[in-house]
């Protein structure tokens, strides 16, 4: 005669190992959902940037900024070290234009003005003991310049009659600095022509990027592919599997 120990149906049943291994498999599937969907977000952003940038190049296929106010009590303004690496693919640059740097300078004075580029380690040695300032940060919205004083007595010589520059352009006026992106350091330097102190100035930088509708397209192409993957990824996750007898 059976007991009532044998009629008693055991509280502790174990979960079969297939549900273990499908309630996992469903959580890396929600959770593969979860990052495709975050990097097809980042993607169509940067290609609605891309597309933005586009729209706004002006006639000459600038994109730039808007001119600031830029001003120092000393004989120079400078900047600090632009790192350019190239990687190889200067010849890709001059082929095609890629990297053409245009700086826009308006002297607020009737002071003829100075504007150039060239090797941070020229630049050093031009003003070695001349009083100037490095610009060393710059907040966008609302426009500040930070700067870095340079102490000096020196009086340097006329920045226009010297021939380390590998760009630049000088005289009454707004002057206009065009300059094809090379490898190395490089610093921007606005003067007066005669290399005298008070320098105020409004500067406006541009660049050419010829491939922004391709990156426009392309990162929304890979943005659309991951959401559709997302959206795969989660329905099988949240699907509720099939018992098997």
């Amino acid at each position: 005669m059976p007991t009532d120990t044998d009629t008693k149906t055991s509280t502790n049943t174990p979960v079969p190992a297939s549900r273990e291994r499908s309630t996992g498999a469903r959580v890396l599937l929600i959770v593969a959902s979860a990052v495709a969907g975050l990097t097809s977000a980042v993607l169509i952003t940067l290609g609605g940037l891309a597309f933005l940038g586009e729209d706004q190049k002006d006639e000459r296929g600038y994109l730039s900024t808007d001119s600031e106010r830029f001003q120092t009590g000393t004989r120079a303004l400078a900047s600090e070290s632009l790192d350019v690496d190239l990687d190889g693919v200067e010849g890709l640059i001059d082929s095609t234009g890629l990297g053409d740097i245009r700086i826009e300078v308006e002297p607020d004075s009737d002071k003829p003005v100075f504007v150039g580029i060239a090797r941070t380690d020229e630049v050093d040695h031009y003003l070695r003991g001349v009083a100037h300032s490095a610009v060393v940060d710059v907040d966008v919205d609302p426009f500040e310049a930070s700067y870095s004083p340079q102490a000096g007595r020196d009086r340097p010589e006329a920045p226009g009659g010297q021939r380390f520059w590998a760009a630049s352009a000088h005289g009454a006026g707004a002057q206009t600095l065009t300059w094809e992106v090379e490898d190395g350091d490089w610093s921007v330097v606005v003067m007066n022509e005669d290399g005298s102190p008070a320098v105020r100035a409004d500067v406006s930088a541009g660049a050419t990027l010829p491939f922004l509708d391709e990156i426009g397209w392309s990162a929304l192409g890979a943005g659309a592919f991951l959401l559709l993957t997302s959206i795969g990824l989660l329905v099988l996750g949240v699907r509720t599997p099939r018992s098997r007898s």
